[in-house]
C-alpha cells in the first residue's frame, strides 16, 4: 500500500466559488465593481456592523493604507511584534517610519503587552498587535495600554478570521482597534485567492482608504461607470496606489464568507484530533485561547520540547521524507538580514527560543481523516522512535 503524501495546505474551493466566478466572468465585469461592493457589505455584516469595510488586493495593502490614513509618516514610531510575517513591519517603512520590534509572550506567541509598553517613547504613534496563528491577543489590555499613551491601534488579523476575543468578533466595533487589516490569501481561513479586507469604524479613514486604494482618484471606479455623472469626472487628491480587489477575487470571497463558520468547525476538529494524538509527546501543544475567546486557527503550531529525541530541522526532514509536508512560522523578523541591518533590534530570547523548536503541522479544511491520521503516524513515530 502507497503511502499518503500529505500537503501542508489545500485551498477548500468547490462548485459554488467556481459557479460565482463563471457568473461573474459571463456578467462582463471583471475589476472592482458589484461584487467587490456587496463583498463589502456583507463583510461588514458579518462583523456586526457599525464598521466600514474596505476590500483590497492584500492584507499588506490594507496594513499600508491604515497607517497612512491615521497619519503615520517619516520618523514615527510603530510597535510590531518581533514574531510576524515581514508585511507587518514593512509598510511601516513605506511611510518612512520606524518599526520597533518588541518579544513576544511565550504563553500566547502573541505581542508582549508589558514588552510593548517598555518600547513607547515620545516617537510612538501606533501599536500593531498580530493575532499569531488565530489566537487573538489580549485587546482589552492593548486598548488601556494604547489611550494611557494617546496611541492608535492598527490591528493584523491577517490570521484572525473568525476569531473572537471576550466574545466579539476580531474587527467589530467594540473591540478598541482604530483599524482592522484581514487577508484572504490562499492558505488563510478563507480565500480570495489574493485579497484582503480594511475594516474601520472610523468614516474619515475608510474615506482615505478608498480614494488611496486607486491612485488617490476621489471616485471609485464603480460609481464612474454606474452613475449618472460623466465617468471622466473625477479628480486625483493624492499620490495613491493600485490596491483595489476585482470583482473575480471578490465573487469566490463572498461564497466563502458564508462558509466561514463551515470551515472553522472544521478546523476546530482537526486540532482537537492533533491535541488528542500529541498530547503525550515532547513538544508544547499551540497555546489555547484566553477563557471568553476563541481561535481561529489558521495554523497548528507545535514546539519540540528539551526532551525531544532529535532538533526541529532534523524533525522537519523525517516528516518531508515520510511525504508529511511543513512550514515554520516564523523566523523572527530581528534575524532577518534586512531588518537587522535598517533597525536598532535589541534582544528577543523568547522570540528566538520559540523560532529553534516551532514547527507548523498541515491544517486545512479539506483534510481528510486518512491524511490526517498519515500526519500523526509520522509525527509519533518521528518522536518516539
Amino acid at each position: 500500500m502507497t503511502a499518503v503524501s500529505v500537503p501542508f495546505f489545500r485551498p477548500s474551493i468547490g462548485d459554488a466559488e467556481i459557479n460565482a466566478v463563471l457568473e461573474c466572468l459571463r456578467g462582463g465585469w471583471l475589476t472592482t465593481g458589484p461584487q467587490a461592493a456587496a463583498f463589502e457589505t456583507e463583510f461588514s455584516a458579518m462583523l456586526g456592523g457599525g464598521v466600514h469595510s474596505v476590500a483590497v488586493n492584500s492584507a499588506t495593502a490594507a496594513l499600508h493604507l491604515a497607517l497612512e490614513a491615521l497619519g503615520v509618516s517619516q520618523g514615527d514610531e510603530v510597535i510590531v511584534p518581533t514574531l510576524t510575517f515581514t508585511a507587518t513591519a514593512e509598510v511601516v517603512r513605506y511611510l518612512g517610519a520606524i518599526p520597533v520590534f518588541v518579544d513576544i509572550d511565550p504563553n500566547t506567541l502573541c505581542l508582549d503587552t508589558s514588552a510593548a509598553g517598555r518600547a513607547i517613547t515620545s516617537r510612538t504613534k501606533v501599536i500593531m498587535p498580530v493575532h499569531f496563528a488565530g489566537r487573538p491577543c489580549d485587546m482589552t489590555s492593548l486598548r488601556r495600554l494604547a489611550d494611557d499613551h494617546g496611541l492608535l491601534i492598527v490591528d493584523d488579523a491577517a490570521h484572525a478570521l473568525p476569531a473572537r476575543h471576550l466574545g466579539e468578533l476580531i474587527g467589530s466595533s467594540t473591540l478598541g482597534a482604530d483599524v482592522t487589516a484581514f487577508s484572504f490569501y490562499a492558505n488563510k481561513t478563507m480565500t480570495t485567492g489574493e485579497g484582503g479586507m480594511l475594516v474601520t469604524s472610523r468614516e474619515d479613514v475608510a474615506s482615505r482608504a478608498r480614494k488611496m486604494r486607486l491612485h488617490g482618484i476621489d471616485r471609485d471606479v464603480f460609481d464612474r461607470f454606474t452613475n449618472v455623472k460623466a465617468s471622466w469626472i473625477y479628480d486625483v487628491v493624492d499620490a495613491g496606489f493600485k490596491y483595489n480587489l476585482t470583482d473575480l477575487a471578490a465573487a469566490i470571497g463572498r461564497v466563502q464568507l458564508g462558509r466561514i463558520n463551515e470551515f472553522l468547525d472544521a478546523r476546530r476538529r482537526l486540532v482537537d484530533r492533533y491535541n488528542m494524538a500529541f498530547a503525550e509527546l515532547p513538544v508544547a501543544l499551540p497555546p489555547p485561547p484566553a477563557e471568553g475567546d476563541s481561535h481561529s486557527w489558521h495554523l497548528y503550531v507545535l514546539q519540540l520540547t528539551e526532551e525531544a529525541p532529535l532538533s526541529r530541522d532534523d524533525f522537519i526532514r523525517s516528516l518531508q521524507q515520510h511525504g508529511v509536508a511543513t512550514s515554520v512560522h516564523y523566523r523572527p523578523l530581528h534575524q532577518m538580514t534586512y531588518w537587522a541591518q535598517a533597525t536598532s533590534t535589541g534582544s528577543f530570547p523568547r522570540a528566538d527560543k520559540y523560532f529553534e523548536r516551532c514547527v507548523s503541522l498541515p491544517l486545512y479544511m479539506s483534510m481528510t481523516e486518512v491524511e490526517q491520521q498519515r500526519v500523526v503516524e509520522v509525527v509519533c513515530q518521528t518522536l518516539t522512535g
